[in-house]
């Protein structure tokens, strides 16, 4: 959403400058959602970078849902293989259909051990109405009820990972909102104006910042 993008951007140009990378810190790499690119992750990439944090913003392509989830899983995939040091951990976090992108990828491509946290942000782990608007592929696969999301919600080894799912009851894009949340893993509820809260406003972005930071090594 070129909407998105461009607040996002002309905000994070107030917020604290980034610093030097601190390599005790994990990187992040951050993970766009639907009809976004990497600038819509500006402002939580610019307080991750005030932390010292290496951050990686891939840009995944067709991003409007129509493509399968399972092709933008495997660009991501090849990204982090190419632009991460070999066995560095990091953390991951994916917002909206990123957040079910990236869960694919913890199930189908992650080596475990490289996880030190992941986080989703307003993702639609069970599927949301809207899905119904579009017709791709992708779309589809985020609908409620689809086989796609009943195997993704099946017990799997990379539940183990330390996970934590940020939602907001005043999602309007996530219906229901509750469709945000994990059966396991934290929840963590934030009072936001939206579906962009975690991406957009400070408060939400220094509440996903702090609690990773926060998180213990595992």
């Amino acid at each position: 959403m070129k909407l998105v993008a461009r607040l996002s951007v002309t905000l994070a140009g107030g917020d604290p400058a980034p610093v030097p990378v601190d390599p005790a810190k994990a990187p992040v790499v951050l993970v766009h959602g639907i009809d976004g690119s990497a600038r819509d992750m500006t402002r939580l990439a610019r307080a991750f970078r005030a932390q010292g944090h290496a951050v990686y913003t891939p840009s995944l392509q067709p991003n409007d849902g129509s493509a399968p989830i399972e092709v933008l899983s495997a660009q991501l995939a090849t990204f982090i293989q190419a632009e991460l040091p070999p066995a560095q951990a990091f953390h991951l976090i994916g917002y909206s259909m990123g957040g079910i992108i990236t869960r694919h990828y913890l199930q189908n491509h992650a080596p475990l051990s490289r996880i030190r946290h992941y986080a989703s942000l307003s993702a639609p782990h069970h599927g949301t109405l809207t899905a119904f608007l579009r017709h791709g592929p992708g779309a589809k696969q985020m609908r409620i009820g689809s086989s796609f999301l009943h195997q993704l919600n099946q017990p799997h080894p990379s539940d183990a990972a330390p996970t934590t799912s940020f939602w907001t009851p005043t999602d309007l894009i996530i219906v229901p909102a509750t469709s945000s949340r994990l059966s396991h893993g934290q929840n963590r509820r934030i009072l936001g104006l939206g579906h962009f809260s975690c991406i957009i406003e400070k408060r939400c972005i220094n509440h996903v910042v702090r609690h990773l930071n926060q998180t213990p090594t595992h």
